[in-house]
């Protein structure tokens, strides 16, 4: 990895808040992060991911499913508040049809069209915000 320039970083369920840990505790190097199907990224307790982001200064992918989505409707609206305070781009999109953990192949839940949808929204932040 090369030491002078940024990485990108993606997580799947419990992966997306680790994500933004990560890009809290080290904004020099990471630029950018994904994460799919996302679990508990915004919550009302003090350690939640999202009170992380002014720490950071990465560009972020939150490709939600929808019956995630249905379960914590108030997630996406914090995670926008988050990064729009701190000045930071963020696409924060409910991908409908989708199911928890319709990323990868072997899930019993896979979405082909909305996992390649978000697999290409990810390629296309990485090459934007790490450029």
């Amino acid at each position: 990895v090369a030491r002078n320039r940024k990485i990108g970083t993606q997580g799947y369920c419990m992966g997306g808040p680790i994500t933004m840990r990560a890009a809290a505790a080290f904004p020099e190097r990471i630029g950018a992060g994904a994460s799919f199907h996302g679990g508990g990224l915004a919550t009302d307790k003090p350690d939640s991911p999202h009170l992380q982001v002014p720490k950071m200064k990465a560009q972020y992918l939150f490709a939600i499913a929808e019956n995630d989505d249905m379960q914590e409707p108030a997630a996406k609206t914090k995670l926008k508040e988050a990064f729009a305070a701190a000045k930071l781009p963020a696409e924060i999109e409910v991908y409908a049809g989708a199911k928890h953990g319709w990323c990868p192949p072997d899930s019993t839940v896979y979405n082909e069209a909305q996992a390649e949808k978000a697999w290409a929204r990810m390629l296309a932040l990485f090459g934007k915000a790490l450029a």
